[in-house]
């Protein structure tokens, strides 16, 4: 596997994944490249959304591709917004609102545990039987009020409580280290690493 096609059009998630994979001699491309538009995600859960959106992309390139399905779930509020983290608040996605939206569900909550999830797939063709598959997850607490300037999404309100800092707080380096997706990007490798053994 010389070339993988990522399925996503988020810069910082493509600088991440080429950042574990280029080292493995593979070249990560973009599906922007191929004017990939994006894949539906109907599914409930992030597997199926990752499996739908890395089929969709090898489909279109002919090329293995990768995609990443992730997001926030909440312990009190039974796993949402969970595959649902982008557009909580509805369209247009507001980052913005949905952290008003989230503050608002959890008022007066006292189980504040919350987790980020990342599913990834590998297909090395668009009907491979074995996907490749990958998880990650990352604990901390949602807090009562946004804290940081940093990071996107739910980040200024998700508390690591190990560093004690939210991830609109913490330096990329450290957010790459702890992350849900860099645990399952580092795990996806380690996978890579003993099938080309």
């Amino acid at each position: 596997m010389q070339k993988l096609v990522i399925a996503t059009g988020n810069a910082h998630k493509l600088h991440e994944i080429r950042v574990l994979l280029e080292p493995l001699g593979i070249a990560v491309l973009p599906q922007s490249d191929f004017n990939v538009p994006e894949a539906a995600e109907p599914h409930c859960t992030f597997i199926e959304n990752a499996l739908a959106k890395a089929r969709h992309a090898a489909r279109l390139t002919g090329l293995p591709a990768l995609a990443d399905d992730s997001g926030i779930c909440v312990e009190a509020l039974g796993g949402a917004p969970g595959v649902i983290s982008a557009i909580y608040a509805g369209e247009p996605r507001s980052d913005a609102r949905n952290n008003i939206k989230l503050l608002e569900a959890m008022r007066d909550v006292a189980d504040r545990r919350a987790h980020y999830h990342c599913a990834l797939v590998l297909l090395r063709h668009a009907d491979d039987p074995q996907p490749i598959i990958a998880e990650g997850q990352w604990h901390g607490v949602i807090l009562e009020a946004p804290r940081g300037e940093g990071g996107f999404g739910y980040d200024p309100l998700f508390l690591d409580t190990e560093l004690n800092q939210t991830v609109a707080e913490i330096s990329t380096a450290d957010k790459n280290r702890v992350s849900h997706r860099g645990k399952a990007l580092r795990a996806l490798v380690e996978k890579l690493r003993n099938i080309q053994g």
